[in-house]
């Protein structure tokens, strides 16, 4: 199908791509990979009158280390997360997530910011970002703001990002001593979108317990959420297999696990049990557990 008639905009800094947005509001689409968005057009789900792309603003690209952060570009395509040498180096789980996502069509036109913004709840970022504690920076009129992940996620394809904002960086932290974190899901076998994927970072202490744990899963209900439960389940303890299993059997609590396509909530629910113990398993022996 062919997408509504609309007038394409290619603005060539921030503040332009602001005064189109502001100017033309709801009848105004932003266009980063294009890859959630065209097929929407295409369907006629979407039918922006105006679609302003992205693609030739400069400072919306590339990976750079400030402090203890990885500050990411939102337009920094996948492709350059997954082979970055500092993502590598610094917080080799990113780049993991980012060699998971569709194919390699889909990694190198989609990008880090479109993929946060869009907020599909079956996408890969959402769980690893609330697992490695990230912040979405987002530029408006009135300058830029900064949002902790846990603000971020609002519900089905809703986030925190203003109507009058743009995304426009990802910061991540930089895993601590004693840290290791890891990304597992359960894929869809044409779409390789997450039926349920879970991320997880461990801390251990100097005796080997765990000082914190934190957790996201996707792919299971309406939004990426924080697996609350079992993080308190890991915190203070030793994690053997023994504890593993049991933080992980409270994956689903809290998660509004919704029955698809791919599965029941029966399924789905035992999905993220499994994929938490894995990911808990993976994240603590790299943490050196």
């Amino acid at each position: 199908m062919y997408p509504a008639a609309f007038e394409y905009h290619a603005p060539t800094s921030v503040k332009e791509a602001l005064g189109l947005l502001g100017k033309h509001k709801d009848d105004a689409k932003l266009l980063a990979g294009g890859h959630s968005l065209i097929p929407m057009m295409k369907l006629r789900l979407a039918q922006p009158k105006h679609l302003i792309d992205l693609r030739k603003v400069p400072g919306l690209t590339g990976i750079k280390q400030d402090g203890n952060m990885l500050a990411i570009g939102a337009m920094t395509t996948h492709w350059e997360v997954e082979s970055s040498a500092l993502v590598k180096s610094k917080l080799a789980v990113l780049s993991e997530v980012a060699a998971l996502i569709g194919d390699p069509a889909v990694r190198n036109r989609g990008t880090v910011g479109g993929s946060l913004a869009h907020a599909d709840p079956a996408a890969d970022y959402p769980a690893a970002v609330i697992a490695l504690g990230a912040e979405m920076v987002c530029e408006g009129a009135k300058g830029r703001r900064t949002v902790k992940v846990d603000d971020w996620f609002k519900g089905l394809m809703a986030t925190a990002v203003g109507e009058d904002e743009i995304l426009v960086e990802v910061r991540v932290p930089v895993l601590p001593a004693s840290t290791g974190a890891a990304y597992l899901k359960f894929p869809h076998p044409a779409s390789r979108f997450a039926v349920v994927g879970v991320a997880a970072a461990v801390t251990l202490d100097s005796k080997g317990a765990c000082s914190k744990a934190s957790v996201g899963i996707t792919g299971a209900g309406t939004k990426a959420v924080r697996a609350k439960g079992v993080e308190a389940g890991c915190n203070g303890k030793k994690l053997d297999a023994a504890a593993i299993e049991a933080a992980a059997q409270k994956a689903a609590e809290g998660v509004d696990v919704q029955a698809d396509l791919q599965g029941s909530v029966e399924y789905k629910s035992h999905l993220c049990r499994v994929f938490a113990k894995r990911a808990l398993t993976e994240a603590v022996k790299r943490a050196g557990g």
